[in-house]
């Protein structure tokens, strides 16, 4: 039995590439068959996000594997071999192992630490359980992979700093504004920034959110994508004095809200503080605007120094991170290795059992007046034997940390029990 992987991602293919793994949800059901169809895979999972596609197996007794799942992803992405072959790689066993826990714990992700992967991850397993693709092996392998993604987020601070400009406009909101359970934003625009932007203010509690454009249709649309509220853009300076939390993101090539007009909406809300989030360029929001009490206002080079100086504090917690990641790979290893040693443990008990009740039955014949009481004890007695004999050899194959060894023991113990041969006919002596 072995684990494999293989895939692509942002490290390896560019985006025009990654784009043809794209599968359909609908489809997904259909390509897990797929590869659990494949001659030798016992179990089977794909990984597929905006940044990569990886595709995990577990193998049983053959040796083509990796040219049959290549043939799967080419023909997924409609690509020949030649042509896919320059972006992929190959890990087996441990490696594959170690690369699955990195990438659930977000070390492998193009945003250091970024909360999304975890829940993507999750995903991709759940479909694989649904679709009862997943088995023993990778059932304990992912729960493993998401004790190792908490431990990394709660023992290490690699997660705890903002690394995009969006979710650093969020962090900045919270300590500025402490909990957002209670705040209404407003998105001006509604581009991918000012999208994510909302997304993480959602993620974060904020109460509401009102979302505004030039374009009706689209204000509408992410409105409701939100669960939020869409409002015309012609409105939106009379309507700015009830949020708390602004995100501005348009087109404009000058100022669309100016500092006489703050001056204005502090006073109707009673000096109630306000938190500006500027990532349009050129600026939407004019600065001078900083200078009145309450209101407090970042555009995207504020926002782009606090990424840039949480990411080397990241960069710092990323080696106590791979030395969780390690001793999760150590921990299922040793799982793995006791699974595999559990068909010769039992062949092991069955061919010993097999020779106490012939045994036993040739000693009871002998033993024609034994009463039942002296025939119980007589099988406790042999049973108690075979126990002791077997426990330091089923010990011994349960705890080789070893793999090579492991198997080693495990071989050799087939060997000198005969458990790969025919069991010999009972002797008439």
């Amino acid at each position: 039995m072995e684990i494999v992987l293989i895939g692509l991602s942002h490290k390896t293919a560019p985006v025009e590439v990654r784009e043809k793994f794209s599968i359909p949800k609908e489809q997904v059901k259909d390509f897990l068959g797929r590869i659990v169809d494949l001659p030798g895979v016992r179990e089977g999972l794909i990984l597929s996000t905006c940044n990569r596609m990886e595709v995990l197996a577990v193998l049983e007794g053959r040796d083509d594997w990796a040219d049959r799942l290549k043939d799967f992803l080419a023909g997924v992405a409609g690509m020949s071999h030649d042509n896919l072959a320059p972006y992929l790689y190959i890990l087996r066993r441990e490696d594959a192992v170690k690369h699955l826990f990195r990438v659930t714990a977000s070390m492998d992700s193009m945003v250091l630490g970024e909360p999304q992967i975890l829940g993507q991850v999750k995903e991709a397993y759940r479909q694989a359980v649904d679709h009862k693709v997943a088995g023993l092996v990778l059932n304990k392998l992912f729960h493993r992979s998401f004790f190792v993604a908490k431990r990394v987020r709660t023992e290490t601070k690699m997660a705890s700093q903002a690394v995009s400009v969006s979710f650093a406009a969020v962090e900045l909101a919270k300590k500025i504004m402490g909990n957002l359970d209670d705040k209404r934003a407003m998105l001006i625009g509604a581009g991918e920034m000012s999208e994510l932007a909302a997304r993480h203010l959602t993620s974060q509690g904020v109460r509401e959110i009102w979302v505004t454009n030039r374009t009706p249709t689209r204000a509408l649309e992410l409105a409701q994508e939100l669960r939020g509220r869409a409002v015309p853009f012609e409105e939106f300076p009379k309507m700015i004095k009830d949020v708390d939390i602004v995100v501005s993101s348009t087109g404009s090539t000058q100022y669309i809200i100016h500092k006489e007009q703050m001056t204005g909406v502090i006073r109707a809300r009673k000096n109630k503080p306000m938190f500006f989030i500027d990532i349009a360029v050129p600026r939407d929001v004019d600065p001078a605007i900083n200078e009145i009490d309450n209101i407090y206002v970042y555009d995207i080079d504020d926002l782009q120094g606090v990424v840039e100086s949480n990411k080397e504090e990241r960069k710092k917690e990323v080696e106590k991170a791979e030395e969780i990641v390690q001793e999760g790979v150590e921990v299922f290893k040793r799982w793995l290795s006791s699974l595999e040693v559990v068909p010769t443990i039992m062949d092991l008990r069955r061919r010993l059992e097999k020779i106490r009740q012939r045994e036993m039955a040739k000693t009871l014949a002998l033993l024609k007046n034994a009463s039942g009481e002296e025939q119980q004890a007589l099988d406790l007695l042999t049973q108690s034997i075979i126990n002791k004999i077997l426990h330091h050899p089923i010990s011994l194959l349960k705890h080789q940390e070893n793999r090579e060894q492991g198997k080693l023991y495990v071989d050799m113990t087939r060997k000198i029990f005969h458990l790969d041969e025919e069991e010999d006919e009972p002797s008439n002596s």
